[in-house]
């Protein structure tokens, strides 16, 4: 069994900062992607940023620049610096991880149960 747990969401003024964290444990023989996506209103849910075990980073244009994406893997745990955030930065952000719990099979995509990032004027 394998478990991926969001932290850090809330509310905050635009201009303002937010670090989120997700936390995976269980049958982990390892975890070669985690990342964030996210989902506002109304729309389809989108790539923010992901980082590979060895620690390359892809992010998506709009928060290049903007967010930092990093990961512990002794903790297996992902991380996701937001500053200077935007309205449009509001959504629920839903941490991504491809976990291998066998070393016979390829890794399954598992997530995170998403959480709440509000920005104010």
């Amino acid at each position: 069994q394998v478990q991926v747990v969001e932290s850090g969401g809330g509310l905050v003024q635009a201009g303002g900062s937010l670090r989120l964290s997700c936390a995976a444990s269980g049958s982990i023989v390892s975890i070669d992607v985690m990342g964030w996506y996210r989902q506002a209103p109304g729309k389809q849910r989108e790539l923010v940023a992901i980082i590979t075990k060895g620690g390359s980073t892809t992010y998506a244009d709009s928060v290049r620049g903007q967010f930092t994406i990093s990961r512990d893997n002794d903790k297996n745990t992902v991380y996701l610096q937001m500053n200077s955030l935007k309205l449009e930065d509001t959504a629920v952000y839903y941490c991504y991880t491809n976990i291998r719990t066998s070393s016979f099979r390829p890794g399954t995509n598992y997530w995170g149960q998403g959480t709440q990032v509000t920005v104010s004027s």
